[in-house]
């Protein structure tokens, strides 16, 4: 162990939500954390779409449930939530559900992109990032910044069993922080590794747009490895 290395806490047992848990990203992260031994709940703003997400996936045995409900029930419900929904209603989302999400760890992994003939790209925001922003929102949560550059493909795929990668965390609260390294830990071959303050979020966020781009040029599915930590 380096001495700089922090002891991380016991997350066993924490129920985790996902908000807009029906697209591709918030279904790949349900997974894992399901196959992990976490209960799931998938939100979404129809409980019926939610409920077809969670019944749609692919679990092995001895995976711990998923479910679906709206967002607000999963926001009241989950210990820990996760922010996976489109860009354009990332703000509203946020602002309906300041109360049920109040206290919580709040994982924004929302990336802020535009797309043209040339590819993708890191679109202005006025806060600094899509992670500000939810701290902007949400004043009395504790915002996170994470799981920006993992591949729903690899995630959804029922034949990978270690996703092989690291997870940046950024964040202002260095509990919080501590919190998700560690769940992000409890998926095979996935390691968290702190990134810094949540004001240099939008840096990681906008470093998706040249994943995407390294994916197309490769035709892969890649993920970044931190080196020397």
């Amino acid at each position: 162990m380096k001495v700089t290395e922090r002891v991380l806490p016991d997350v066993t047992g924490l129920t985790v939500g996902i908000l807009g848990g029906t697209g591709d990203q918030g279904r790949g992260l349900a997974r894992r954390f399901a196959l992990a031994g976490h209960e799931v709940l998938i939100g979404s703003r129809s409980a019926e779409r939610a409920a077809e997400a969670a019944a749609s996936l692919e679990l092995g045995e001895g995976a711990a449930e998923v479910t679906g409900a709206d967002n607000a029930t999963v926001a009241a419900r989950a210990d820990v939530v996760i922010v996976a929904v489109p860009w354009d209603g990332h703000r509203a989302t946020l602002e309906a559900l300041r109360e049920p999400l109040a206290g919580k760890i709040v994982i924004d992994c929302v990336n802020p992109l535009g797309f043209d003939k040339h590819g993708a790209y890191a679109l202005p925001v006025e806060e600094g990032s899509a992670a500000e922003q939810a701290a902007a929102v949400l004043p009395g949560s504790r915002v996170v910044a994470a799981f920006h550059h993992v591949s729903a493909v690899i995630l959804l795929d029922p034949e990978i069993d270690a996703v092989e990668l690291d997870v940046l965390v950024l964040g202002d609260d260095r509990e919080a922080t501590d919190t998700v390294q560690a769940l992000a830990g409890r998926i095979p071959g996935m390691r968290g590794v702190y990134g810094g303050r949540l004001r240099n979020a939008h840096q990681v966020e906008a470093l998706t747009a040249n994943l995407i781009s390294i994916n197309r040029r490769y035709k892969a599915h890649a993920g970044f490895r931190v080196t020397d930590v």
